[in-house]
């Protein structure tokens, strides 16, 4: 067993992570597996670290559902499929996203400031994802158990 492994089980028992908790755990150090986590996460979104320039969050797409065309204007991002299928649509305007891609496990997405995207669960399973920030776009300790409740809060 790899030192990760060792540390990340220690971890995950030592913090209940084998039930399913909503802790924002930055900008403290943290390992975790994070596959185990991605795949765990029942919500929309939750921030599982925000630190002072980066921030991880993860997030579980219903079938059918998607992000939403977004743009993060100051912020790149990070995304990584653990589970499912998707399609990834960009471009410069939320009305000319002209780059998409099918999108399966293990497919890594990255996203420049300032571009317009949209993830869509075209599968028949939860999209489960998580991705990266940098800087910081979620308030910490964010959870958004469903997509409306993300709309709300924009």
């Amino acid at each position: 067993m790899s030192d990760c492994n060792f540390i990340c089980n220690f971890t995950c028992h030592h913090r209940s992570y084998y039930s399913w908790d909503a802790n924002d755990y930055g900008p403290s150090p943290l390992i975790l597996n994070i596959n185990h986590d991605t795949l765990r996460n029942p919500s929309f979104r939750t921030t599982r670290w925000t630190g002072k320039h980066m921030q991880l969050t993860l997030m579980s797409i219903p079938v059918g559902y998607e992000i939403g065309v977004e743009n993060h204007p100051n912020e790149d991002q990070y995304i990584c499929i653990a589970d499912g299928d998707g399609m990834i649509c960009m471009g410069d305007s939320p009305y000319d996203l002209l780059y998409s891609q099918t999108v399966d496990n293990g497919c890594a997405i990255l996203i420049p400031a300032n571009t317009w995207h949209n993830l869509i669960n075209t599968g028949d399973r939860p999209l489960k994802i998580y991705c990266i920030y940098a800087p910081v776009v979620h308030q910490p300790d964010t959870v958004h158990w469903t997509k409306r409740d993300s709309d709300k809060q924009n």
